[in-house]
């Protein structure tokens, strides 16, 4: 019987500990795969390379995924604006979709039997790798020592050098994810309601003070250019705008919600790019869409939003609503001024062909050409006569 496994390899404590455990003590012919959504480096990537052969790997990938997360997520969650419980822009927990489709995608291609991830049995990073490898592949066995063992941290160093490998793993004061579209922090602060992480914290610190002006120019509904400048592809122009805005330490903030598995949780994170993004692309929608669209493109973007962060991303639906949803956009396309400043920007307004202000109906509370002043008597009697209906009937003011 085949012992080809693919683990789902990051380099870090737990999965180098799946590594060795599942090739000493469990026999099998580990394979690792680390699916990049443009979290990591070059280097990093490199190093964990090395890592997954001091380990034992009989073969390790990288499967860069990036273009793929950019176009089949990043893209709708600026679309739909979405900010989970209006905070969080589903920053890590959206790649882990990502990267669990091209880590069962691999395994299948190979032929492996066996697939494993290192995530443990409290969060919700173990429903997400779970529940797309048995969408996609429900043939393939799961295998999780990390939540299986309920293992300390220091077992699993000690283990790793019993076995030959001598690695730093130092115990960190914060957890940190870094990905494209954000990274969390995690620590003590986070795991109670009344604590909130100090500002040495966040991995980007205050660099910039003096206040910056940018134009960001959308072109149906996507980030295009800062300044005039176009970029390469989506995931280019998220990194130079977060190289931009972080100096002024933006983006900062702790979302509370609720986990896939039913209990409340914390967690702070830092995303400059995302946040000014969605409430550029936002802004720019206000003044291009209409009162309706607006108001039902919201209705499902909440929905949206709740199903990718809760792992339903092959449900069919996510389909439906990503139609409607781009097609919202045709017209949202022009330039937001925005002014960056230390912890804050602001949102200075908008050019755009497309602007909805631009009639020549008239302006809001000054003048009016399309109507005279016994239009809008009728008008409001008119609409006045379902409510005298009920009040006459129910006396109830």
């Amino acid at each position: 019987m085949s012992k080809k496994l693919v683990l789902a390899f990051s380099g870090g404590l737990d999965t180098s500990f799946c590594v060795k455990y599942l090739i000493e003590e469990k026999g099998y012919d580990v394979y690792t795969a680390i699916a990049n959504t443009g979290g990591f480096s070059d280097d990093e990537l490199i190093a964990i390379e090395e890592r997954a052969y001091k380990l034992g790997a009989k073969k390790h990938v990288t499967l860069d995924v990036t273009e793929e997360y950019y176009q089949k997520c990043i893209r709708y969650m600026v679309f739909g604006n979405i900010l989970r419980n209006n905070t969080y822009p589903i920053s890590v927990s959206s790649e882990r979709v990502f990267q669990a489709i091209a880590t069962i995608n691999y395994a299948k291609e190979i032929g492996a039997a066996y697939i494993a991830h290192g995530s443990t049995g409290a969060g919700n990073d173990q429903i997400r790798f779970d529940l797309t490898f048995q969408v996609l592949a429900p043939e393939i066995e799961i295998i999780t020592p990390t939540r299986d063992l309920l293992l300390s941290r220091q077992y699993e160093i000690d283990y790793l050098k019993e076995h030959g490998f001598e690695a730093e793993f130092t115990k960190m004061e914060y957890s940190i994810n870094q990905g494209l579209w954000g990274t969390s922090v995690g620590g003590k602060e986070t795991l109670k309601s009344n604590t909130n992480l100090p500002s040495e914290a966040y991995p980007s610190q205050l660099e910039a003070t003096e206040e910056k002006t940018i134009e960001l120019g959308f072109v149906k509904g996507e980030l295009k250019s800062i300044d005039g400048q176009t970029y390469k592809s989506g995931a280019d122009i998220i990194r130079a705008l977060e190289t931009m805005a972080s100096k002024y330490a933006i983006g900062r903030d702790t979302h509370v919600g609720d986990t896939i598995i039913g209990i409340k949780g914390r967690v702070g994170f830092e995303a400059a790019a995302p946040i000014i993004t969605i409430k550029a692309h936002q802004l720019l929608e206000k003044h291009t869409l209409t009162k309706w669209q607006n108001y039902w493109k919201e209705q499902l973007a909440n929905w949206y939003g709740m199903f990718l962060h809760e792992a339903m991303y092959q449900e069919p639906v996510m389909r439906n609503m990503e139609k409607f949803i781009e097609d919202t956009q045709t017209n949202v396309t022009g330039k937001v001024i925005v002014k960056l400043k230390p912890y804050h920007f602001e949102l200075v307004g908008i050019e755009s062909d497309h602007d909805l202000m631009n009639s020549d109906f008239g302006e809001y509370g000054e003048t009016v050409t399309a109507w005279t002043a016994d239009d809008i008597k009728g008008f409001t009697k008119i609409m006045s006569t379902s409510l005298k209906v009920y009040n006459a009937v129910n006396k109830t003011l």
